[in-house]
């Protein structure tokens, strides 16, 4: 009777836990986005909202913004940023300028409405991490004479390493080793100047790997010796100032020694001087 009971007991509770559980798919738990749709689908008082100028000016900002970011992904690797997508950042700051500082119809301002209305401030903040990028890539300095200069050696020194890759390499590092060490001296001076923007700097390392790594290049001669010259003398240079300090020191004990024996002897010369005149 007892085991019958409990078989009853059991076959109850499935029988509960199956309705629960159909129950439950019937009738599922809203989840976060449905809920914020349906509060906010009800519109705020016309004052409050943004007039149909700044929205239009968000939307340019939008539209201006993927693109930008678009070229940016396109142009990760190899770098190409600043040759690409120039034109696209250029007209996203245009779009922010129109936003921050100028002002639409009837002096209508969208500065405080769409940059600093709440606390995310999602255009400033977008805008400024793109400006930080862009600043970081320092493509302002790409335009220079140098930098054209740079590129036309730069193209020679690849289409020398097109020519001879699939052959010896041995003739490609003597092939192209003035064009090498062409662009190495060029690159070396616009790093001085602080005139090499992230295209130009990335071009120069990949070719270095090319040369180095790839074709197991080594520097070329006219490059190497006058960097062996300096740091043999600056390995020697200790050992040349305490060599010309000793010799230095030994000098001046023999001058104070001769000058020591001289007056013994004048100091003598005068003695015998004296007992002679008595």
């Amino acid at each position: 009777m007892s085991q019958h009971k409990n078989s009853l007991l059991l076959a109850l509770l499935t029988l509960n836990t199956i309705y629960m559980v159909q129950a439950d798919s019937l009738n599922p738990a809203p989840d976060m986005s449905s809920l914020f749709s349906t509060s906010l689908m009800s519109s705020f008082p016309e004052d409050l909202e943004i007039s149909g100028y700044c929205k239009e000016l968000l939307f340019f900002f939008k539209q201006r913004y993927v693109t930008f970011v678009d070229c940016l992904i396109l142009a990760a690797r190899p770098v190409k940023v600043c040759q690409n997508c120039s034109s696209s950042y250029s007209m996203l700051q245009d779009i922010y300028r129109n936003i921050s500082d100028q002002v639409g119809p009837g002096n209508e301002s969208c500065r405080d409405s769409l940059l600093s209305s709440d606390r995310l401030m999602v255009v400033y903040q977008l805008y400024s991490n793109l400006q930080d990028l862009w600043t970081s890539s320092n493509c302002e300095s790409n335009l220079t004479n140098d930098t054209l200069n740079f590129l036309s050696t730069l193209n020679q020194t690849l289409t020398c390493f097109e020519k001879y890759q699939l052959g010896n390499h041995t003739e490609l590092c003597k092939s192209c080793k003035k064009m090498y060490g062409d662009v190495n001296k060029l690159y070396g001076r616009m790093e001085k100047n602080d005139t090499m923007c992230i295209d130009l700097e990335d071009a120069m390392n990949m070719t270095r790997r090319l040369w180095s790594k790839n074709f197991n290049c080594s520097l070329p001669r006219d490059e190497t010796v006058p960097v062996l010259a300096v740091s043999s003398f600056m390995l020697f240079l200790p050992v040349i100032f305490y060599l010309s300090s000793f010799l230095h020191s030994e000098q001046k004990k023999r001058k104070l020694i001769h000058r020591s024996l001289l007056d013994r002897y004048s100091i003598k010369a005068a003695g015998d001087g004296i007992f002679s005149v008595r």
